[in-house]
């Protein structure tokens, strides 16, 4: 009889990312293929990455007992349904579980990718052997996951872990949210690279002056700090300042004992850390300067997808569970 599995599915603005794992959430193969949202609609993508879970399935000779899902928000977790998030036009109240479980046969469980990543972090990532946990993806936007006594906390309507929305300028720039002086449109990697065109069309001289407007990231202007770069070094640092703000303030809300720092930004390494760490431990004066833990994530871009293999071994289990 073929051994049983899960799959988890991570599905992004720009690629979607599976992997078949093992019961104990050993990842037996992976695979990752663009989304062209622009091109495709929700079933034919959703329609490709369930083949190719099957094909997975032959390969490895196993059978599946149960999927997850982590998707960007918003999402109605009870009705398993994705509604309209940014980076994902035209899934509009897509019921994505309902689809998942009637084609494979299987139960599956749907959250926000940045909870999933929180879960990944937390079992198999730099988050491991903590209890109290927070989670942050710095990237083209900022999320989070808390996990508190070693389980992840939603809150009303899901709304948990929205750190990309605390206010950190009040006043500051819009965010996409509709709000001033969020987290996000300062320090995610959007407002990264907003900040800079913004000087550099002001008319400030900077070697990022001989890119495109394309060509001017977040990652760009890390580097650019890194040679020295005035214009880049000024918007890094104020982005550091405004982190600090942010990460600071969880400390000493909640206490943590880490903060995992995961996303494309995260990717400059001790650039980043470094200076975020004395400033956020400058700023939460509520806990001793050591019990101040900021760690790289250390699953790189698969945090989520090692997410979503947790949340099918949670649809598995309560599968199992008896019923009254």
């Amino acid at each position: 009889m073929p051994d049983p599995c899960v799959a988890g599915i991570d599905i992004g603005g720009t690629k979607i990312a599976l992997a078949v794992a093992d019961l104990e959430g050993r990842i037996i193969e992976q695979k990752r293929f663009p989304a062209r949202t622009s091109e495709r609609g929700p079933h034919a993508i959703i329609e490709e990455a369930l083949s190719e879970i099957e094909r997975m399935l032959g390969s490895a000779g196993s059978r599946l007992d149960a999927v997850g899902i982590g998707c960007g928000g918003p999402l109605d977790r009870a009705r398993g349904l994705i509604l309209s998030p940014p980076n994902l036009p035209g899934w509009d109240e897509f019921p994505v579980v309902q689809i998942v479980e009637e084609r494979l046969g299987v139960p599956a469980l749907l959250d926000n990718d940045a909870n999933a990543a929180a879960l990944g972090e937390h079992r198999h990532g730099a988050g491991r052997g903590y209890r109290h946990l927070v989670y942050i993806t710095q990237s083209t936007g900022i999320g989070g996951g808390v996990i508190v006594r070693g389980e992840l906390v939603h809150g009303v309507c899901d709304g948990a872990g929205e750190v990309g929305h605390m206010t950190v300028l009040p006043d500051g720039p819009v965010c996409g949210c509709g709000g001033r002086g969020c987290l996000e449109a300062l320090c995610s990697g959007t407002g990264i690279a907003r900040r800079a065109r913004e000087r550099l069309a002001a008319g400030a001289s900077s070697a990022l002056s001989s890119l495109s407007s394309e060509e001017v990231t977040a990652r760009a202007v890390a580097e650019a700090a890194r040679a020295g770069d005035t214009l880049a070094s000024e918007v890094w640092d104020e982005m550091i300042h405004y982190l600090a703000v942010g990460v600071g303030n969880l400390f000493n809300a909640l206490a943590p004992e880490a903060i995992v720092i995961g996303g494309g930004v995260s990717e400059a390494g001790e650039q980043l850390f470094a200076p975020l760490r004395e400033r956020v431990r400058e700023r939460a004066r509520m806990l001793p300067p050591e019990k101040i833990n900021i760690l790289q994530a250390s699953l790189g871009g698969d945090s989520a997808l090692h997410g979503a293999v947790i949340l099918a071994q949670a649809a598995r289990a309560r599968r199992a569970e008896p019923t009254s």
